[in-house]
């Protein structure tokens, strides 16, 4: 009997579900985007499911095309493992899903996400100004404040499976938009079964995935061929700088607006805080900092790093469910964050009491957590182009040590008795300056071959110059009058690190608010059709 029931457990098949979108069938009739709205009542300007009218060339050689997008249901989701709260999950049949009950809407998935898939809605839209009959009945208030995006219809998926029917070929039980399209161009499957619609399409025909550098596997692919007409590879008309950096062509990405200004406030006060903090604790161990006043400078970091997290607070959808975010520290960054915070304000006012080098450390050690958990934040925000990539830690750490060391300077300046400044400030703030200057100049140098944007790049390109000037030049000839000239060496020691200060929030504020480009559409291969050189060849 209990082999019997072994061998049964064995015998179960769990299904990956996906989809095989045709863009040859594809007429862009938009009913899949209707029918997705109607089945899951999404309020005005929400739309999970899109179908975008491309239009690449230049006349004569011209081509148009519609490609359906929407949540990829991707193999590795980056959106799972940042959500602090585990409201986005993966079912074990490959489902991305949303608990609307438990987000708290701080909009980490949407940025992570490279399919622009997520949205927001803070407050409640009518389609005629005023609520219907028909809005009243299929409100959703659990969406409202959290992120929402595609489920592959998963309701349906799910119900349909509970009364035997088969997903992708009953429609009862298919996704809304591929059940209603009227060219059959989106085909839903289980990819784990090879005789399955989806299995066979992609077996026996060329396929390409949006967006496949980035390592999610996402599992909507792409049909691009007919028997008769071979696709074509994109050319250098889709890769044309200025195509690229053009905001109404639909592959371009937008800019992102849901970390706005309030989340640029957070790095900056959260890297001056948590750096300041550091910075204190590594001067008290050397004799620079007086050890009166590395509990003065930790409060001082404590109350900055609050002005930063109240930032945050006011940034998130769902704020009364701020808790949850604890949830998640095996995976999500921002949950350790807060773990850090955890840890730090305790230390700080512990050695406000009872100062001592034992708790001293404890702080200093939970602040550079701190700080490194947010550098990591802005990391895993795979969505953006200009934060992803691997020296972004780098430069989060380095600056907030920078600017850290800088308002510390600035505070001693104004200690009562502080004489001349030690040497070692100097020394230190101008090591730190050019450990910056070199970063965002190895940032800005590899930023095409990691795939920045266009968009982002000339932002990048925009704000080195005044950045190297204010942020690293000017400091730098500051500290070394420091070292030289012990005359005026407080004047150039506070020159310095408000410059030092300024460089810091400069560039975290621009890259967040004003070069956080999303990802948009990279098509590796396109139908051969349209005109001049994309025609399609003459039957014979």
């Amino acid at each position: 009997m209990m082999a019997e029931t072994h061998a049964s457990a064995a015998n179960v098949h769990t299904p990956r579900w996906g989809m095989v979108i045709d863009v040859n069938r594809c007429v862009g009739c938009q009913t899949c985007t209707i029918a997705c709205k109607h089945a899951n009542d999404t309020l005005p300007g929400v739309q999970w499911r899109q179908v975008i009218d491309v239009e690449t060339g230049t006349f004569p050689d011209v081509e148009r095309l519609f490609l359906v997008t929407g949540c990829q249901h991707c193999a590795e989701p980056p959106c799972v493992p940042v959500c602090p709260t585990g409201a986005t999950t993966q079912r074990a049949d490959g489902l991305v899903v949303q608990d609307y009950d438990i987000c708290i809407g701080c909009a980490y998935c949407a940025v992570a996400c490279p399919y622009q898939a997520r949205t927001i809605v803070h407050d409640q839209l009518w389609y005629y100004e005023r609520e219907t009959r028909q809005e009243q009945a299929v409100k959703h208030e659990e969406r409202l404040g959290v992120a929402q995006k595609c489920t592959f219809c998963k309701d349906r998926v799910d119900a349909g499976l509970a009364r035997g029917l088969t997903p992708g070929v009953d429609p009862e039980a298919t996704p809304a938009c591929s059940a209603a399209c009227i060219a059959q161009a989106i085909q839903f499957g289980d990819f784990r079964n090879p005789r399955s619609n989806v299995s066979i399409l992609v077996r026996d025909n060329p396929h390409f995935q949006l967006n496949a550098d980035l390592g999610t596997d996402p599992q909507i692919k792409y049909l691009y061929t007919t028997p008769a007409v071979p696709g074509r590879a994109a050319g250098a008309a889709e890769a044309d700088p200025e195509r690229l950096r053009d905001l109404s062509n639909p592959l371009v990405g937008q800019l992102q607006t849901f970390w706005d200004w309030r989340a640029a406030m957070n790095w900056i006060f959260g890297g001056i805080s948590s750096g300041m903090a550091v910075a204190a604790w590594l001067g008290s161990l050397t004799g620079i900092v007086p050890a009166g006043t590395v509990a003065a400078a930790y409060l001082g970091s404590a109350v900055l790093m609050a002005i930063g997290l109240s930032f945050v607070f006011l940034k998130i959808g769902r704020k009364l469910r701020f808790w949850r975010a604890v949830s998640r520290p095996q995976t999500s960054w921002m949950t350790r964050e807060i773990y850090a915070v955890a840890v730090f304000y305790p230390a700080v006012l512990a050695n406000f009491i009872w100062p001592g080098g034992g708790i001293a450390m404890v702080a200093g050690i939970s602040a550079l957590a701190f700080l490194f958990c947010q550098a990591k934040i802005l990391h895993l925000a795979r969505g953006i182009s200009a934060w992803r990539v691997g020296l972004i830690p780098w430069m989060i750490v380095a600056s907030g040590l920078l600017e850290g060391i800088s308002l510390l300077a600035l505070v001693l300046l104004r200690s009562e008795g502080f004489g001349t400044p030690s040497p070692w400030i100097a020394f230190a703030g101008l090591v730190l300056v050019a450990l910056n200057a070199g970063l965002w100049a190895a940032y800005r140098a590899s930023a095409r071959k990691n795939g920045i944007v266009p968009l982002s790049l000339r932002l990048i390109d925009r704000i080195s110059l005044p950045l190297h000037f204010a942020g690293h030049a000017f400091p730098a000839v500051m500290f070394v009058l420091v070292l030289a000239s012990p005359d005026i060496a407080r004047v150039c020691l506070g020159a310095g690190s408000i410059a030092a200060l300024t460089g810091g929030a400069l560039w975290k504020f621009m890259l967040i608010v004003r070069g956080g480009y999303q990802q948009g559409f990279s098509l590796p291969m396109l139908p051969q059709r349209g005109s001049g050189t994309r025609a399609a060849p003459a039957c014979a």
